[in-house]
């Protein structure tokens, strides 16, 4: 097969001018129904899924991890819930047959939403070297294939196992402890990407790398501040609950550079009102902040809230570090403040006179996880909750909303580049595997390691590296500097096109579908939510395709060429789940009697914030000191955000619109403010090209249209994985290593053919 270019791993461009109207101010409602039937359509298979969907017993949603309320309806989805069953049940099937008449650079040059259009992966497939093909193979051989591969590398570390938050509890624990039977902690995975940055923030400052809040806190909290999310598009479950706390008299604020109509209102398509069209309000107010001004936002929230007074019986029993912050705040000027955020003292004094009752929840996502001071603010969302006592009690605390359906659950078991030595401890004790306790690999640094040839060895299980990483081509280059690659997967995306000399595209099981043991007895499997919960998932659908294996048993294959049993590991015996989840609860803390409460309804992992108990070095919750930043772009250029669509997940395309933002028809588009847009000269739908700045690299991209939009001056937003190779791999976050994909330093021109006359 002839060298491919990197820029085939980008989609291909669309010149189309998209559709553009006002957003909608209420998210929801028959808007939702329609799109929701339109998905599903007369699919028996989607249709029987949707009944069983978050059900005591039923199948996990394989979208967001939102908890399940104890009280559920008959009808416990959302729109995006039911496009992600639609995809995954839908009827075509993808075999050898397909690629045999489908090269990979015909393939290349296919849309993303094409891609996932094209049905279930249904049989193993290999593309050998230098060929423009898959073709079919027993899963045997391509068991032997890996097992070869791997033992032929010189060491362990030259291998990289990736996964995303797709997999289960019981996938994700074996597929860590073939890594380290192996003898590598090259273990990155989605988190990376996404909460690494509260991971490690809430983990310093209050001992636990997760959230505090349960959904019954929502309906007692006096404040609710959401910040850098769009829960309309990302989390649609989460309305219904920001809903009723409205109701009950919460205070919603909407923290976020973009007005987003699922924070406006909310039309509950349940009942009669919203099927009408009809939204209950959810913010109270909108403070635009400008991108990455949000550590300059929290700290003037710090700073109001110390002119008023702070909650000094809970500082002094339960925090240490107050006085060098104090100190730091009383001198940061309000005129900084200003600046950095773009928002004016009064609205955050305001704000902050309703904070000190101490039941405030702060719920974030993307935009404040992905900048470079992005531990730094998190760590001032904490000093804040801390100055009002808000953790640790009912209707306050910290909710960082995960996005992926358990990849809150994968770090749980262990899917993590560095562990401590008691989870080594534990593991050898189980297990008899004496595991190597150096640090592995993230996912920047999977790409160097890639890049470099330092790694020859790629597996992902579930996901998209590809395109939910930075810097796209840098990744294309890292994958075909490979020996293999491996990805084990339900429907077909472009990582599978742009592969190492040698590449495996392993088909397994939807979570939708019936996962039958070597007994022929059902197995279930179990993942985690955002907020702790472990519950059950169980497929009831017959598979798609005779040859489907569970991911499981895929991991298991490969465990046994690739290692053979050792120690207290007979691979063949994990093929009962059972046996995982026996070795889960030895390792793991917090799963005692794991198979029975699983099957009772599950069951929540032990918080000592909730409790007010901080596993920190000092034994108390830890206040922060760190002067303000913000990131600025330099005169001429703009600070880049990448966002969502509402017809995507993650990096699956559904569709080419965006209703909440009034798009519909095109993804490659920028959101501009209409200021910048004089400035520059451009007019509306223009084709433009964009050029990210960093360390003296050049990344560009073109033909995006320009589209107008209430966001701060300056500022700019646009779709992944479109605008992803604009995000450079070299730019993350301090402490954390998160990819820095919101807040990218671009400059704009008009594109050079439009200025010419071709036609746009």
């Amino acid at each position: 097969m002839t060298a491919k270019r990197s820029d085939e791993a980008e989609p291909p461009r669309d010149t189309r001018a998209p559709d553009v109207s006002a957003p909608p101010k209420v998210a929801a409602g028959p808007s939702a129904v329609l799109s929701t039937a339109r998905f599903i359509g007369a699919s028996t298979r989607g249709l029987r899924t949707l009944r069983h969907l978050n059900q005591v017993d039923g199948v996990d949603c394989p979208s967001c991890a939102w908890p399940d309320p104890k009280h559920r309806s008959s009808f416990e989805f959302c729109e995006n819930g039911a496009k992600a069953i639609a995809s995954e049940t839908m009827a075509k099937t993808i075999d050898g047959r397909f690629f045999a008449a489908h090269s990979i650079p015909e393939l290349l040059a296919e849309s993303d939403r094409w891609h996932d259009a094209q049905g279930r992966i249904v049989e193993p497939l290999l593309r050998d070297e230098g060929s423009d093909r898959y073709r079919a193979i027993p899963w045997n051989e391509a068991f032997t294939l890996i097992g070869d591969t791997l033992r032929g590398l010189e060491t362990a570390d030259e291998a990289i196992f990736y996964t995303s938050g797709r997999a289960s509890n019981e996938a994700a624990f074996t597929y860590g402890l073939l890594a380290r039977a192996l003898g590598t902690n090259n273990l990155p995975d989605c988190s990376n990407m996404c909460h690494e940055s509260s991971g490690r923030a809430l983990g310093e400052a209050i001992g636990i790398g997760k959230g505090t809040v349960q959904l019954e806190d929502f309906a007692k909290a006096d404040v609710i501040l959401c910040a850098g999310q769009n829960p309309g598009t990302n989390h649609p479950r989460m309305l219904s609950t920001l809903a009723e706390a409205a109701e009950a008299g919460a205070h919603i604020v909407a923290i976020n550079p973009l007005e987003e109509a699922g924070l406006v209102a909310f039309a509950h398509p349940q009942k009669a009102s919203g099927l009408l069209g009809q939204g209950a309000p959810i913010s109270a107010d909108h403070l635009r902040v400008r991108v990455n001004g949000d550590l300059a936002l929290f700290r003037g929230l710090a700073k109001a809230v110390l002119e008023l007074g702070a909650d000094e019986a809970f500082i002094d029993e339960h925090t240490v570090g107050l006085g060098p912050y104090r100190a730091r705040v009383r001198a940061t000027e309000w005129d900084e403040i200003e600046a950095m955020s773009g928002i004016a003292r009064k609205p955050l004094q305001r704000l902050a006179a309703r904070l000190r009752s101490g039941k405030l929840i702060t719920c974030w996502a993307m935009g404040l996880t992905q900048h470079r001071n992005a531990v730094h603010t998190l760590r001032e969302v904490v000093n804040l909750h801390l100055l009002v006592g808000a953790v640790g009690k009912p209707g306050a605390g910290f909710c960082p909303v995960r996005g992926h359906s358990n990849v809150q659950g994968d770090r749980t078991m262990g899917i993590c580049e560095r562990m401590p030595d008691a989870f080594f401890d534990r593991l050898f004790a189980a297990t008899g595997i004496a595991a190597a306790r150096h640090h592995g690999v993230d996912t920047v640094g999977a790409i160097e390691a890639m890049h470099d040839g330092r790694a020859r060895f790629f597996m992902g299980l579930g996901g998209n590296f590809l395109q939910a990483s930075p810097d796209t081509d840098l990744v294309a280059r890292a994958f075909e500097r490979c020996d293999l690659t491996v990805q084990v997967s339900t429907k077909l995306n472009r990582g599978h096109l742009i592969t190492g000399k040698r590449a495996l595209i392993l088909p397994c099981l939807g979570r939708s579908e019936r996962d039958l043991g070597p007994d022929g007895k059902a197995r279930f499997v179990t993942t985690e939510n955002s907020m702790g919960l472990v519950q059950s998932s169980e497929g009831r659908l017959a598979p798609i395709g005779a040859a489907l294996r569970s991911e499981v048993d895929i991991v298991l294959g490969i465990a046994k060429a690739a290692v053979g049993d050792g120690g207290a590991i007979r691979w063949d015996a994990l093929a009962d789940y059972a046996e995982i989840r026996r070795l889960i609860q030895a390792v793991i803390p917090g799963f005692d009697d794991y198979e029975t409460r699983a099957r009772g309804g599950g069951f929540a992992l032990p918080n000592g914030a909730r409790e007010r108990v901080w596993n920190t070095a000092s034994g108390k919750a830890e206040f922060s000191d760190h002067p303000l930043s913000a990131f600025v772009a330099r005169p001429g250029h703009f600070v880049l955000q990448t966002l969502r669509s509402h017809d995507q997940f993650n990096t699956t395309i559904y569709g080419e619109d965006d209703r909440y933002r009034g798009v519909r028809g095109g993804r490659r588009v920028v959101f501009m403010h209409p200021k910048d847009m004089e400035r520059l000269g451009l007019r509306a739908l223009q084709p433009v090209d964009l050029t990210s700045h960093f360390e003296g690299q050049i990344r560009r991209v073109e033909h995006f249209r320009v589209v107008p939009y209430a966001l701060p001056v300056g500022s700019l937003a646009a779709y992944f994985p479109e605008a992803n190779p604009l995000v450079p791999a070299g730019s993350y976050a301090e402490g954390s290593r998160t990819p820095t994909s919101k807040s990218v330093e671009v400059s704009v021109r008009p594109t050079p053919t439009a200025v010419a006359g071709v036609p746009a």
